[in-house]
């Protein structure tokens, strides 16, 4: 079978941005949608980056034991998180949302430093999941020599056309690799990046497009998160994650109340459930989440008060280096 050509061009980029735009623009023809105004029976609108299989029990449950009916809109894996966030942006003005719920942090605060969310307690962080290496045990047999101790080494020739990653402009792998450039500094940072690139990665539209690739051999191994292993290794995938290190960045769910949102009683409702520990159990269970508080764990440390500083300038040099 002819192996598939990691993405080195623009036609990616072009086609994830344009998923975005899409969402942005359905927003806009939502602000006349009945279906998303204030309405008198109880109901709230939740714009959600969780996944779709995940969130709907919860939401399901939150309806039989409150009586309020959700109204939910979902992203894609493509441009996941940065399609709603787009879309919150482009209705500020008339909001047509009561709840945002965000599957990583970066994005949450980019939208708070917005003024989208209301002022006191507009939103909360809960739960984790993590950025691992995963690898393919047929091809890189987990914890032996052979493996890469650092995200460092994947830019070694061992590993040159066997690394995968999402694009890493959107989702989770954008707040990794922001977070790697604080925890490194500017100048090592791009010089990994660059010597990234150069290895020629397969780059892919999401984190579950990696599982897929290492799952099947045709990367050695990649990048991505713990659900996106854990869904891997219930589809009987030969792969395993590699342990966290202190380059592994945890990343929480976020909730959020969306400041002038047509329903805000329901949505004040809904904001404390999903933060219940029951529903961080629940999720854990569904391993979408790992774990209620990171404890002791080695994991990156980050100011992401400075990130989103610095977000503009980062993000140009990323798409200098991994745009050709």
């Amino acid at each position: 079978m002819k192996r598939e050509q990691p993405e080195r061009t623009n036609g990616l980029y072009r086609r994830l941005l344009l998923g975005a735009v899409v969402l942005s623009l359905t927003a806009l023809a939502g602000v006349l949608t009945p279906g998303c105004l204030k309405s008198d029976s109880p109901a709230v609108v939740v714009y959600a980056a969780q996944d779709q299989v995940f969130a709907e029990p919860i939401f399901k449950q939150f309806t039989a034991e409150t009586g309020i009916k959700v109204r939910a809109a979902y992203d894609s894996e493509a441009v996941k998180t940065v399609g709603l966030a787009n879309r919150l942006l482009a209705e500020r003005s008339r909001p047509q949302c009561d709840v945002f719920w965000g599957n990583e942090e970066l994005r949450t605060r980019q939208l708070a430093a917005h003024g989208i969310f209301r002022n006191t307690n507009g939103w909360a962080a809960f739960g984790f999941r993590s950025r691992r290496i995963v690898v393919n045990t047929n091809k890189l047999p987990a914890f032996s020599a052979s493996t890469p101790l650092s995200l460092r080494d994947l830019t070694t020739t061992a590993y040159r056309g066997k690394v995968a990653l999402a694009y890493p402009l959107f989702g989770t792998t954008s707040a990794h690799f922001l977070a790697l450039r604080q925890h490194w500094g500017e100048t090592n940072w791009l010089a990994w990046c660059r010597a990234l690139q150069a290895n020629k990665p397969f780059l892919v539209d999401g984190n579950s497009q990696v599982v897929k690739l290492v799952g099947r051999g045709e990367a050695w191994l990649g990048l991505t998160d713990s659900d996106d292993v854990a869904a891997g290794q219930n589809d009987a995938r030969p792969i395993v994650a590699l342990p966290i290190t202190a380059e592994t960045l945890l990343i929480p769910n976020t909730v959020a109340v969306v400041r002038g949102g047509p329903n805000p009683m329901w949505a004040q409702q809904l904001f404390q459930y999903l933060q219940r520990r029951e529903v961080g159990d629940q999720l854990m269970m569904a391993q979408a989440l790992e774990g209620w508080s990171p404890g002791l764990r080695p994991h990156l440390k980050v100011d992401w008060d400075k990130v989103l500083k610095d977000l503009e300038p980062a993000t140009a040099q990323m798409k200098a280096i991994f745009l050709r």
